[in-house]
């Protein structure tokens, strides 16, 4: 999935950057490396689902991460 980024420098220092697509997703980092890792990361947890508030059969597969359960 490609996903359009903006970074900012920040007046503070380091950067910070939002992905317009995904309301509220945004991040900073002190350098730009970690700007990009920690975009991942914010994707991520804004597009991760709480299958504890969708019901599960007994046929749909789950894969255990970080103590979340996405559906595969």
């Amino acid at each position: 999935m490609k996903l359009k980024v903006i970074i900012h420098e920040a007046e503070e220092g380091g950067y910070w950057a939002e992905v317009p697509s995904i309301l509220g997703c945004a991040t900073q980092g002190d350098s730009f490396n970690e700007l990009l890792n920690n975009i991942y990361e914010a994707v991520e947890g804004c597009l991760s689902v709480n299958v504890q508030d969708i019901p599960i059969s007994e046929t749909d597969k789950l894969s255990k991460r970080n103590k979340t359960c996405k559906m595969l």
